[in-house]
């Protein structure tokens, strides 16, 4: 893909896109939860395979004990993700769970808090405080309506902690290892977690209609390798921040979606609670970028020599 002035944009909007498919496929697959995250990522990576065979079956001759050790963390944690994450759209709205599950940033800062003592700006807490009390107003909301569906939101936050986990395990390895081997490694450990799980439950892997077959793959594709894959080029051009920040519309694209496919209306607490969710993230990313930027730049300026 050629790169001009806006071509990394057009992808971010293109990748929004397609990540905002992910719950709507999830809910018209009729298949178990857990089943429906296994083929998912199995695959990504039967996909992957021929490709990673042809450019990089070297790399895994350089990935250290550690680096493996670190990259099964990261696998389980990225399975545990799915499963919590598309059961809660058994009990849920998509809007409420996508919103809810978005919150992903807030836990990943709060992991480097305990684990990598990164401090709190009053900006990040007071965004944070904003970001919570929408999800209170969200699941409020939804608890007027269905106990399930407040299970469901409980669920998707769970989810939202999960890939933290995932996220928090496989960032050094990043630094390490090629994007396409790290991502063909902790897709195909969590295919292996996922296998061994469904197997624990009995839950069957065959007896699927032609239909749910599609949305199977459709998965494994769109939200898969036409979002996060696009993510991954465009941060090449862009901030981590921007493109975190695009992320952040994908509960308004499944939003949409949802009520066009899946006849899903948005409550007024869905809304209103998902509005203040999104806003509470956009000032938490804004905070926390112009805080690492300072630290860059005070960094650069006492290791430079004078």
């Amino acid at each position: 893909m050629e790169k001009n002035q806006y071509t990394p944009y057009i992808a971010i909007v293109i990748g929004v896109i397609a990540v905002s498919t992910s719950a709507i496929f999830v809910r018209l697959a009729d298949a178990p939860s857990s089943i429906i995250a296994n083929y998912r990522l199995l695959l990504a990576v039967l996909i992957m395979l021929p490709y990673i065979l042809w450019k990089h079956l070297g790399d895994f001759k350089h990935i250290s004990k550690r680096d493996w050790y670190l990259s099964v963390a990261a696998g389980v944690f990225l399975a545990l993700h799915f499963i919590l994450w598309f059961e809660s759209l058994n009990h849920t709205s998509v809007a409420s769970s996508v919103v809810l599950v978005t919150t992903q940033p807030i836990f990943a800062f709060i992991g480097t808090y305990l684990f990598f003592k990164e401090r709190f700006s009053s900006g990040a807490v007071l965004s944070m405080i904003i970001a919570f009390t929408g999800s209170v107003i969200i699941s409020w909301g939804d608890f007027q309506i269905s106990g399930m569906a407040l299970f469901g939101n409980f669920l998707a936050l769970m989810g939202a902690i999960a890939v933290t986990g995932y996220f928090l395990f496989g960032q050094n390895v990043r630094k390490r290892v090629s994007l396409m081997t790290y991502t063909f490694v902790v897709y195909g450990i969590s295919s292996i977690t996922l296998i061994l799980y469904n197997l624990v439950l009995n839950q069957p892997f065959t007896g699927y209609s032609g239909e749910t077959w599609m949305y199977f793959l459709a998965l494994a594709i769109v939200p898969t390798f036409f979002g996060h894959t696009l993510f991954n080029w465009a941060i090449k051009w862009v901030s981590a921040s921007t493109i975190t920040m695009g992320i952040l519309f994908e509960p308004v694209g499944a939003s949409i979606m949802a009520y066009f496919i899946l006849d899903e209306l948005i409550t007024w607490s869905q809304f209103l609670g998902g509005s203040i969710v999104i806003s509470g993230l956009m000032l938490f990313i804004i905070s926390t970028s112009k805080k690492r930027k300072v630290k860059v730049i005070n960094d650069q300026r006492t290791s430079s020599p004078n």
